[in-house]
């Protein structure tokens, strides 16, 4: 981490100049944590952030579009002269700005590359007596840095079941135990099947759930296994990046069992509360997996409120898929648990005992 610059005599008075380069990782790494402004349009932001960086725009999204198309057309210095024209009124406002984010004046600034965004910024809040870091690289060294975290191998349990297993439950209270869980459809905000928004839920953009992925994977303890539930490629319209699924696909899978009425009775609290309007139309795609008869029935007991039959009539190709799933693993790593009744935590406890029992082969 260097200095960039330090203070001077200029016309009778001393400039402060406390503006210092840091590498991603060491500004990930550093024990006293900083606010990390992301000085990019908000439409760059919205599409992919650092996790916790806070927007700093120092252009609208129209203003960077003029910016670069003159850039691009006229020039450099032209780009450079237009973008202090579209700043000039708003400097008090970015360090108003700053100064509610970090009100120790102690802060971190990027742009895309590290390049003249993040840098007339850092110049403006140096000016004013902040202590400024830039991100050499810029966003970009994070999105570099977050592709690193998905090759590190690590020691994966898969958490397999059919669908109203309970398996997100049974991963919330592994962590609550002290277990290392990496819940993907929680990242992803999509729960894997047709109906997995439940309605309420916004998935990410792709590179926004690598970026959050990556910012989780970086704070597991290597020694240590990591649950995960049972999923796709593709969860919803996210895709797990590729070396992180090919580890998870070599680790064993504990397979749990439960009691298909349980299984029922669990979907219906799920799903019973649902919008009928969005029961159908997630029914309605996948028509040519359900059948036109089965198709036909569910949508029937969706319309008069026979939310039982419903789920047993879709549970009929989820757990035809989910058994075609199951066939295609090396049987020497998978492991079947069947569970009956119980709480979430006695069932951990045994899921945990049992995986212990793989661990050492006893």
């Amino acid at each position: 981490m260097g200095l960039l610059r330090t203070g001077k005599r200029v016309d009778g008075f001393t400039s402060r100049i406390m503006i210092r380069n840091i590498s991603i990782d060491d500004f990930l790494g550093a024990e006293e944590k900083m606010v990390l402004a992301d000085v990019r349009s908000p439409g760059e932001y919205a599409h992919g952030h650092v996790p916790g960086a806070v927007n700093l725009p120092l252009f609208s999204d129209e203003e960077r579009a003029r910016v670069g198309t003159t850039y691009k057309q006229v020039g450099r210095e032209e780009a450079i002269l237009l973008g202090f024209d579209l700043t000039g009124n708003k400097w008090s406002g970015f360090i108003r700005a700053a100064l509610e984010m970090a009100p120790g004046k102690r802060i971190a600034v990027h742009c895309w590359r590290g390049g003249m965004r993040s840098g007339v910024m850092a110049w403006a809040l140096d000016l004013y007596g902040f202590e400024v870091f830039v991100i050499q690289g810029g966003y970009k060294s994070y999105r570099q840095w977050a592709r690193r975290q998905f090759v590190f191998s690590r020691d994966f349990r898969i958490l397999g079941g059919m669908t109203g297993s309970g398996k997100t439950r049974l991963l919330a209270t592994l962590r609550a135990m002290g277990e290392q869980v990496l819940d993907l459809e929680d990242l992803a905000q999509h729960q894997g099947s047709s109906y997995g928004t439940m309605n309420k839920m916004v998935q990410p953009t792709q590179e926004q759930f690598e970026n959050n992925l990556a910012w989780q994977l970086k704070d597991l303890e290597a020694e240590r296994q990591v649950w995960v539930e049972d999923e796709n490629m593709n969860i919803g319209r996210i895709i797990i990046p590729r070396p992180l699924w090919e580890n998870i696909q070599q680790a064993p899978t504990l397979n749990i069992e439960v009691d298909r009425e349980d299984r029922i009775a669990y979907l219906v609290q799920e799903y019973g509360s649902l919008d009928p309007d969005f029961l159908t139309e997630c029914t309605k795609r996948i028509h040519k997996r359900l059948g036109p008869l089965q198709t036909t029935q569910a949508l029937a007991a969706i319309r008069e409120g026979r939310i039982a039959d419903f789920i047993k009539l879709v549970l009929v190709y989820y757990d035809k898929a989910y058994h075609k799933a199951l066939a295609k693993k090396d049987p020497g790593g998978l492991f079947t648990l069947r569970l009956t009744g119980g709480s979430d935590a006695e069932n951990a406890r045994l899921l945990s005992d049992f995986n212990q029992t793989i661990a050492t082969g006893k």
